[in-house]
């Protein structure tokens, strides 16, 4: 009779380890719903804040007037003004307002309050890159968060052409995020949270904010040789050198697709690579199936 009670009593804390482990394994769903529900919450917030800039610049125009406001005050308060600055460039960044009117901006007023076009250039331009290096950042990670595990790793189980893309993005990111930032047409708000679904690395995407120093340092010029803040937050170019804003497209263009042609001939590498392991992977199923055949041939 000691053999059966003790084998009960051993099951007993099998079947206590198997409740709780069911129960663990219960609790778990939940914990993945909270954390789509705050990626979705947070994601909605942030759509909100990146419609009403878009509708705004289309309409009333409040944020172009409150940045035109807002620069207007750092001319008389300079100090506090670089970092006030920084701290918008970087909110800036995030919900997708036009970065162009606070560059251009900061070479106006900075050269103004400092009396001098070469200090006001230079400590215009650390403030603009300090603050949409930072920026960038915030908005690659936010994309990180809330679209990769949605939309590429999706992408790349489903396409081994996204699967290419991703692993040349992978190894070469550093190369193609620093043509990507020299090019100004490149839609720099928007790249921020398209390089946070990709697989670059996250230190590759940091160094390459270096990059955005060239075209940082032209459009603090161009602004610091402006005759108004109306001339920079209005919508009249006539004031505009033509002949620069050709010169900066082209360039913007030859950057662009110099980053496209560089980013195809690493992901059709890849996507070789790809092939070659699939193609592999099958004859070795293969040969595998063919072995099997032959032992139960010989078994019989």
């Amino acid at each position: 009779m000691s053999e059966p009670a003790t084998s009960f009593q051993n099951a007993e804390p099998a079947a206590m380890e198997e409740g709780t482990a069911a129960n663990v394994e219960e609790e778990e769903p939940p914990k993945d719903r909270s954390g789509c529900y705050k990626k979705l919450l947070v994601g909605l917030v942030l759509l909100g804040f990146i419609v009403f800039v878009i509708v705004d610049t289309q309409t009333n125009n409040y944020v172009r007037n409150g940045i035109v406001a807002f620069l207007e005050w750092i001319e008389n308060n300079t100090v506090a003004g670089v970092f006030c600055f920084v701290a918008v460039y970087f909110l800036a960044t995030i919900f997708f307002v036009p970065g162009s009117i606070l560059t251009l901006g900061a070479g106006f007023v900075f050269s103004k309050a400092l009396d001098s076009l070469g200090w006001g250039v230079l400590l215009g331009t650390c403030a603009v890159w300090v603050g949409a290096s930072l920026g960038a950042i915030a908005a690659f990670v936010l994309g990180r968060y809330l679209f990769r595990d949605a939309i590429a790793l999706r992408l790349n189980a489903k396409y081994p052409v996204f699967q290419a893309l991703e692993n040349a993005l992978e190894d070469k990111g550093l190369q193609i995020m620093i043509l990507l930032r020299l090019s100004p047409i490149v839609p720099f708000n928007a790249l921020n949270y398209m390089a946070g679904i990709t697989a670059v690395q996250f230190w590759h995407y940091v160094i390459a904010c270096v990059a955005m120093l060239p075209g940082t340092i032209l459009y603090v010029f161009l602004g610091a040789s402006a005759g108004s803040l109306t001339e920079i937050g209005g919508d009249d170019e006539q004031g505009s050198n033509k002949a620069l804003t050709i010169s900066v497209i082209v360039v913007g263009i030859v950057f662009g697709v110099s980053a496209i042609a560089v980013s195809s001939y690493y992901a059709k590498k890849e996507f070789d690579k790809i092939l070659e392991e699939k193609e592999s992977e099958g004859s070795a199923e293969i040969s595998q199936g063919d072995d099997e055949d032959n032992a139960n041939d010989n078994v019989e």
